[in-house]
């Protein structure tokens, strides 16, 4: 391994990569990148568009032949490559495609069943995914919030409690033990899930920065597939958020 690679790597190592903003600015004043291509906002849009296009064709395919096997076999394969493309940042030119592939299978999946049990709900979902995505733009456009390193501490913090709090929900269930104030059609539940659709819509103030800081401080280019990859995951996670609210209050009609 040679000095640019240690030094590469040990700058974008991190506990929590995908909400971490140091990658960003130490790209280009720890490591000479001379010669390489630079991140830039434009390119990393770009590739969030790519990637999108590339779940929502897997989602179709998953959507139109509905498989267990691609539901969570999608599910479980999209979570490992997170881990991975956390691991070796440079590799997520090939580790981002394959992620939104196999997160497309297990949406699709997922909207299938939501849309054989509740009718009209996927609809709302993805209308209100999209309202939710473009307030969170506008807001950050208009810096009525700042993503300060206190701010990104916080959500990070938070975000980090919640899949805490999933992961516990999901391993208690395999033993039939559910948590009721996740599940049930109670006022209770209502305000924890709208606090955590909050945290996960707040994560999109996160996302939009590393655009932002990436190009700004001039990442190398396969940072605009990290980028794009970890925007993806914020959006996949609202959607979900948002089947799961309106699925337990319609249930409850």
């Amino acid at each position: 391994m040679n000095t640019q690679t240690r030094a590469r790597k040990g700058i974008f190592e991190s506990s929590n990569p995908y909400l971490n903003e140091e990658k960003f600015a130490k790209a280009s004043t720890s490591v000479d990148y001379a010669g390489e291509d630079k991140m830039t906002v434009s390119g990393a849009v770009n590739k969030t568009f790519l990637l999108g296009s590339m779940l929502l064709a897997a989602a179709a395919v998953s959507f139109t032949f509905p498989s267990p096997i691609l539901t969570w076999g999608g599910a479980i394969g999209g979570l490992i490559v997170v881990f991975l493309t956390a691991r070796k940042l440079e590799k997520a030119p090939t580790y981002a495609p394959i992620y939104a592939i196999l997160e497309g299978f297990f949406i699709g999946g997922i909207t299938k069943m939501y849309a054989l049990a509740f009718s009209g709900i996927v609809l709302q979902a993805v209308t209100l995914t999209f309202a939710v995505f473009f307030v969170m733009l506008a807001i950050y456009k208009s810096g009525l919030i700042k993503v300060t390193k206190s701010f990104r501490t916080g959500i990070v913090m938070a975000t980090g409690g919640i899949f805490v709090l999933y992961l516990v929900s999901f391993v208690l269930g395999l033993f039939g033990v559910h948590m009721p104030f996740l599940h049930q059609a109670t006022p209770l539940t209502l305000i924890i899930s709208l606090g955590i659709l909050a945290i996960a819509a707040l994560n999109l103030l996160l996302d939009f920065d590393q655009f932002e800081k990436g190009e700004e401080n001039g990442a190398p280019i396969y940072m605009e597939w990290f980028a794009a990859m970890g925007l993806l995951i914020t959006l996949v996670w609202i959607y979900i958020e948002i089947l799961r609210i309106l699925s337990i209050f319609t249930s409850r009609d």
